[in-house]
């Protein structure tokens, strides 16, 4: 969850529309998208330019992780949301319960990837990890980030090992020994204001995300991901040579994931 908005400005990178107009139905077939909501109080023009922004946004981000495009639904389990309820204060949420990632009609902007992380770290999990049966009414939710704290066996499987990667190279120092500074610094924060929320694994997670797709060159989308290299919130953030190392991890299994899947 996303808590501060930031103003939109202009997007760098790639023509995916070709400057044309697309729709929210344009987005549910490109990327895969299950169910699509919209708020009763948006208005056309509203509608219109909140697609074109989450069109670019998820071609971006397909773009950065070498993905095809109709893998961001998540085979179709992500849903998303605009401008339909929502959380006083907050840009977007991703709900675990409907699998959806709502964003906020005039908040938005800036929290879709982190939310996005969200929406796969709850949907890999069953996929990466011996959880059990998920089929009771009462199960409970569970993430992989957690999965991985709780040193949960893993289904054996050449991605799921690089999955793994990714959490050693975000949580862990580089030998693997103790865990990362970026850690330190998450625990730090939250003991400043007797809380317990920066540093949950599955908030970590969320913002080496964010932060990695943000500082990839090429891109720079303020819909998609804002505010990682801002310097009041740096220290929240995996510094710039710790980003490298986790864009690496990202890609050595998103990549390979999206040539499987293209096969």
């Amino acid at each position: 969850m996303r808590l501060t908005s930031f103003k939109y400005k202009t997007r760098k990178g790639p023509d995916y529309r070709h400057g044309e107009q697309v729709s929210f139905i344009d987005i549910r077939d490109t990327f895969g998208i299950g169910n699509i909501r919209i708020g009763r109080w948006v208005t056309e023009e509203e509608k219109a330019l909140a697609a074109n922004l989450i069109f670019d946004s998820l071609a971006d981000l397909a773009y950065v992780l070498a993905l095809p495009p109709k893998t961001i639904g998540l085979r179709g389990n992500l849903n998303l949301a605009f401008g339909s309820g929502g959380r006083k204060g907050v840009q977007a949420h991703y709900a675990p319960n409907q699998r959806e990632l709502a964003l906020a009609k005039n908040f938005g902007a800036g929290a879709l990837a982190h939310e996005f992380w969200h929406a796969f770290d709850h949907y890999i999990a069953e996929k990466a990890f011996d959880i059990g049966d998920r089929s009771g009414p009462q199960s409970r939710i569970i993430f992989a980030s957690d999965c991985w704290l709780k040193s949960a066996n893993h289904i054996p499987h050449p991605l799921n090992t690089k999955l793994l990667q990714i959490f050693d190279a975000v949580l862990l120092t580089e030998d693997g020994q103790d865990k990362h500074d970026y850690v330190c610094r998450s625990v730090k924060a939250d003991r400043s204001l007797a809380a317990n929320y920066f540093s949950q694994p599955t908030e970590m997670m969320a913002r080496a995300f964010e932060a990695v797709v943000e500082s990839c060159s090429g891109i720079d989308n303020s819909y998609l991901v804002s505010g990682t290299t801002n310097a009041e919130h740096f220290a929240l953030y995996p510094d710039l040579n710790h980003r490298a190392v986790i864009h690496h991890a990202l890609l050595s299994y998103f990549k390979p994931l999206g040539e499987a899947l293209n096969r």
